[in-house]
């Protein structure tokens, strides 16, 4: 797949929250993905879509997510392309409503996804 196939794809997914099913045909079985700061105590790297897709469990169960918007995709060459997100989301154990904002930067290698990283705001 082209970088525009990849990133129109997942943007497409991320805005009905089905990002999660692309994991297997999107990304390199060695992906890496990093956050901005260790929010689930697993860490702020991780490795392989396994740990990608537990990433995307440990999210699930935690928050409820009443809304948000995704932006682009922003491409940026042959290799990368760029996503905002907003996320409107309760926190489930707290209870805590809060509004996220991120950017993602996205690394495609051979037609697959091989890095993501996450930029977040305060």
């Amino acid at each position: 797949m082209d970088i525009k196939t990849i990133a129109n794809t997942l943007v497409e997914a991320c805005r009905t929250q089905g990002e999660a099913a692309l994991l297997d045909d999107h990304y390199h079985p060695d992906a890496v993905s990093v956050e901005a700061a260790d929010f689930s105590g697993m860490g702020r790297e991780t490795k392989g879509v396994d740990g990608i897709r537990g990433k995307h469990a440990w999210w699930a169960e935690n928050f409820e997510v009443h809304g948000g918007d995704v932006s682009g995709p922003y491409l940026h060459g042959d290799d990368k392309f760029a996503v905002t997100f907003m996320i409107d989301a309760t926190h489930k154990a707290s209870g805590e409503r809060s509004k996220m904002n991120e950017v993602a930067i996205y690394t495609v290698e051979n037609g697959k996804i091989i890095r993501e990283e996450f930029f977040a705001s305060e």
